[in-house]
């Protein structure tokens, strides 16, 4: 028997070739799509850690005021401030703070920042959706798809003090090795070192 034309053979692999090429190609755009997908729920995720601390951060910093008004005005209960005793964050200003970061992050916050509590840490949660949409990709729908975060950022008191401390004589505080001194009969709000000093603020896990 003799063999048959070398071109015969040629002629079936050619669409084995075409087929394994539209395969590659395809599946190649379809990692592209779903790194699309990824890239847009990073984006995402970015920015709702960003509002969220944003939101703590400035819960943070009008904690520091109200602690300045207690001592100035004399209250006998502003150590319970430094524990965070009471439970409850300043909400003023922390719903346009996350908006901000959200918003410079190239996304939306959705319904405000949220008070929530982490094993007995105060803080807030946030959702964000995203500006932008995944694009376009081999996957129907993706052009208009956005994509969602979610994030908690909590604050921590970090400031230590003789639990058998007179609140209207002088008290020195340690917070986490920095001491800090209050006079509540000498005192002047400026005084008091900065607020991230007194508090922490953290993403929670």
């Amino acid at each position: 028997m003799t063999p048959g034309p070398l071109g015969s053979d040629r002629g079936s692999t050619l669409p084995i070739y075409i087929w394994l090429t539209t395969i590659l190609l395809f599946t190649a755009l379809a990692f592209f799509a779903f790194a699309q997908a990824a890239s847009a729920r990073s984006g995402a995720q970015s920015a709702a850690d960003a509002a969220a601390l944003a939101a703590a951060q400035q819960a943070r910093d009008e904690l520091l005021l109200e602690l300045g008004d207690a001592i100035d005005a004399g209250n006998s209960d502003w150590l319970d401030g430094l524990d965070l005793a009471g439970g409850g964050l300043p909400v003023e200003g922390a719903d346009a703070a996350a908006a901000e970061l959200a918003a410079q992050n190239n996304s939306t916050l959705e319904g405000g920042a949220q008070l929530t509590e982490v094993e007995g840490a105060p803080g807030f949660q946030v959702d964000v959706v995203t500006d932008y949409t995944v694009g376009d990709s081999i996957i129907p729908g993706t052009e208009s798809l956005t994509a969602r975060a979610q994030a908690v950022a909590v604050i921590q008191p970090r400031c230590d003090f003789d639990p058998t401390a007179d609140p209207k004589k002088p008290v020195t505080l340690d917070c986490d090795g920095v001491p800090v001194d209050i006079d509540p009969g000498n005192f002047n709000p400026g005084n008091l070192p900065d607020a991230s000093v007194m508090f922490s603020v953290y993403l929670a896990e």
